[in-house]
């Protein structure tokens, strides 16, 4: 069966994935890998620039993402780029960069097509069949998507500048220290606010909630490394409380100690707290008490619409 290789170029990490449709019609991974390499710092700025190191980092991870492709022989490689690059006054340049290297365009998606193509990839997760009414949420680096599902069909999306490098330039003055209490509320504040301020709406009466993104696999892997248990061998379910305990956790540790924390990545570490006011901000909001996690995101709705066109 032919295959596509996806590499999403996100503010925090830049993922792959090579995916296959089988003869039943189901898209299939056969390559998945995430490397962090942060592009984003500065995206808080009003003016946001792209640094010399983070584009370092970035084409080097690109190049060794396209490298795991090659055994699979792709019909079609698409590399897209989501907020930090969107946002980036010298976006252009990183996107001319990587093409002379690699001979690949970035598309750069906007807010919309982005939260769009999360849902779609949500739809394809088959822990999720059953739902039909449902939030969608992606925590990112420079971004938060809000979408609504009604019977398995998008009824609102929305693309906020909530992600989790922003938060924390902005909110957290020193990474490295435990978090202040003056932070948190301020960041906290600022979440309700900007969701108080978008065209998403949310019932008083909330549907199921579904939470994707790097900031809830994080949580997700320390769940399971607390239990000996893998990631993808760890309930799907997050409540809440959880993440309530798992913030009052962080919030006292410094940089050096969230390090240490099993399931927890080092290049996150330092925008884990700001992930956790965000998540929990977010489910106060729209009343909702608990998330299903899904790893079926942005890859996923690209590689499904990729493999349609071909």
């Amino acid at each position: 069966m032919a295959s596509v290789a996806v590499i999403d170029i996100g503010s925090n990490s830049i993922k792959v994935l090579v995916a296959t449709r089988d003869a039943s019609g189901t898209v299939r991974c056969l390559k998945s890998r995430t490397i962090d390499a942060r592009i984003s710092a500065g995206i808080s700025k009003a003016e946001p620039q792209l640094s010399e190191e983070g584009m370092t980092r970035g084409l080097a991870a690109i190049q060794e993402l396209l490298a795991d492709t090659a055994p699979f022989s792709p019909s079609r490689t698409t590399l897209v780029a989501t907020s930090a690059v969107r946002d980036a006054a010298n976006g252009g340049d990183f996107r001319a960069r990587v093409k002379t290297a690699t001979g690949h365009d970035i598309r750069v998606l906007t807010g919309d097509e982005e939260a769009n193509l999360i849902g779609r990839g949500l739809t394809l997760d088959p822990a999720l069949v059953a739902l039909r009414d449902f939030y969608v949420f992606d925590l990112g680096g420079g971004s938060l998507e809000c979408l609504r599902f009604r019977d398995r069909l998008i009824t609102q999306s929305a693309s906020l500048q909530l992600g989790c490098v922003r938060l924390t330039e902005r909110f957290i003055k020193d990474p490295a220290a435990p978090l202040q209490a003056g932070e948190c509320n301020a960041l906290a504040r600022h979440v309700r606010d900007e969701l108080k301020r978008s065209s998403f709406r949310f019932p008083v009466v909330a549907p199921a909630a579904v939470f994707a993104g790097g900031s809830m696999s994080t949580v997700r892997a320390i769940k399971g490394a607390r239990h000996g248990l893998s990631l993808e061998d760890t309930p799907a379910i997050i409540g809440t409380d959880t993440l309530g305990g798992l913030l009052d956790e962080m919030a006292q540790m410094t940089l050096e100690q969230r390090k240490a924390v099993p399931g927890l990545p080092a290049a996150r570490a330092d925008v884990f707290p700001a992930a956790l006011v965000t998540i929990i901000t977010v489910a106060d909001y729209a009343h909702i008490e608990r998330f299903h996690h899904s790893l079926h995101n942005l890859r996923w709705g690209l590689a499904a619409e990729t493999l349609e066109s071909l």
